[in-house]
């Protein structure tokens, strides 16, 4: 005999993040997130093995070890977008 499926849609937990208005405006990102979108290919193609966790890992080894110049760069950057969020 077949086990019968205990969960149902009415026993599912609610999702607790709200979803997004349409046309509401994305949200700003935070500085290591525009990091991280600079580091995410040169990485891969150093790294071309390595799985999207490992990639991830040394990219927040690099910003951990990353000069305070260079964290200043993506910290405006990610000032701005706070700024046109607020705006928005």
């Amino acid at each position: 005999t077949k086990k019968e499926s205990k969960s149902s849609k009415s026993d599912e937990k609610p999702n607790k993040r709200k979803r997004k208005e349409d046309g509401a405006p994305k949200r700003p990102m935070i500085s290591f997130m525009f990091f991280s979108q600079d580091k995410r290919a040169e990485v891969k193609r150093d790294n071309p093995d390595a799985s999207f966790g490992e990639i991830g890992k040394i990219i927040g080894n690099l910003w951990k070890n990353a000069s305070p110049e260079e964290k200043k760069k993506y910290e405006k950057k990610a000032l701005e977008d706070k700024e046109r969020y607020k705006r928005e």
